[in-house]
């Protein structure tokens, strides 16, 4: 959401922003359609106000037997042009709406234009793993150390999901415990969030209205416009809707363990089978929530938090700066962090750190009362500790030993108990 006046006044950037994202609106028809409801509105109200003094010139002659006959038709005629205005406005702020409420946010100035082809590697951490044996890819190691169930999980739950058991259980654990504990040490406020959310969630996250064929939506005879959680930030950036906070308040740092469930095509690939898209995993995500002018600080704090969980796994990555059009829709600013799985030879995405300035905070009306009596909207920004569905593969093949045993990460010995997976 932005102000109407500022897109009228700065309509250029917007349309250079929207482009960046490879998103196509046309900001005249929707400025017009604004115009418009609002001299509809205008209209509707003098018709009321006319309505309601008829009513009572009305109501003044009846009493005093007078004949009423010219304000009775008066009165029905304003009646009947005040709702038809009504109705009219209805239909134009509706048009509006539908496209004002899917607008995507602005970018940050440096921004890549187009896709996911234009993004930037910006720098990598540790030499690709190089093997001097045959290594196998993540589906064969979980087989054969029984640390991933595929069957029972497709046969209980069908394609795109699976069952961690045993070590592969205790390491998945493992990995979240490991995050949390890292998170703790930081400052951060643990939060248990409820895995059913409503639907103004979604929408004060920005993802909803464009993206809410993605989510699981509860039957609406029991739960009307509920689904489940996507990520924890959906949630966490709605802890705070429509309060306003103090400045000394702020900021205010959350981190989140859920299980997160997202419509996922998948793939037929046999090495990315239940593991690297899934229609359920587990991820710890980040927020902070900000003074404006305290964005660059929060952004560059949880890069470092999010780089330095990766790196104290001692995996191979590489940091990415993402094109507009690649961005999420309420995302101002995105890197990613990028994981390597040998067996695929290609990099895929861990964590994700964005800030949406206020694009949120509009959303769900989250203001900050300043020290001079200045109402502002909060920044919001969000990274992802790490989505272990994908680190966990990453571990298993980078980790590798050619007798097929797992060497676990110095790190989460503690949490694992053991030293290596056979």
């Amino acid at each position: 959401m932005f102000d109407i006046k500022e897109i009228k006044n700065k309509k250029k950037y917007f349309e250079d922003c929207f482009a960046k994202r490879d998103y196509q609106v046309d900001l005249d028809e929707m400025l017009a359609l604004y115009d418009e409801a609002v001299l509809l509105k205008q209209k509707e109200e003098e018709l009321l106000a006319l309505k309601n003094k008829g009513a009572k010139e009305f109501e003044l002659a009846k009493r005093k037997g007078e004949d009423v006959a010219l304000l009775q038709e008066k009165l029905r005629e304003n009646t009947k042009k005040a709702a038809e205005f009504a109705e009219k406005y209805n239909k134009t702020i509706e048009k509006f709406n539908k496209i004002y409420y899917a607008l995507p946010n602005i970018v940050t100035d440096g921004t890549p234009a187009g896709g996911k082809e234009n993004n930037i590697v910006l720098r990598e951490f540790k030499e690709k793993p190089k093997f001097d044996f045959k290594p196998k890819t993540h589906l064969e190691i979980c087989k054969n150390l029984g640390l991933i169930d595929y069957d029972r999980a497709i046969k209980i739950a069908g394609e795109g999901n699976w069952i961690y058991t045993g070590l592969g259980a205790r390491l998945e654990w493992a990995i979240l415990n490991f995050c949390i504990n890292e998170h703790l040490a930081d400052g951060f406020e643990f939060k248990l969030l409820p895995h059913i959310l409503k639907y103004d969630c979604g929408f004060g996250a920005g993802q909803f209205p464009k993206f809410e064929n993605e989510d699981y939506f509860i039957d609406k005879k029991f739960l009307p416009n509920n689904f489940l959680l996507p990520t924890a930030e959906t949630a966490l950036v709605n802890l705070h809707r429509g309060e306003i906070l103090k400045e000394e308040e702020l900021p205010k740092k959350y981190f989140a363990y859920t299980p997160c469930f997202r419509i996922e095509a998948g793939s037929n690939r046999p090495e990315e089978k239940g593991m690297i898209r899934g229609h359920q995993f587990n991820k710890v995500e980040m927020v902070e929530y900000v003074l404006p002018e305290d964005n660059d600080r929060a952004w560059k704090e949880l890069l470092g938090k999010a780089e330095r969980i990766v790196q104290k796994l001692g995996l191979h990555y590489r940091l990415v700066q993402l094109a507009g059009g690649d961005y999420a829709h309420g995302m101002a600013q995105t890197w990613d962090i990028e994981i390597f799985i040998p067996s695929m030879n290609r990099y895929t995405e861990v964590s994700s750190i964005s800030t949406a300035f206020d694009y949120q905070a509009r959303r769900t009306n989250t203001r900050v009362l300043r020290k001079d009596g200045k109402k502002d909207f909060v920044y919001t920004l969000n990274a992802s500790g790490i989505a272990t569905s994908r680190i966990f593969p990453a571990i298993l093949e980078q980790y590798q030993n050619a007798d097929g045993t797992v060497t676990v990460p110095d790190v989460l010995v503690p949490y694992l108990g053991c030293k290596v997976l056979k």
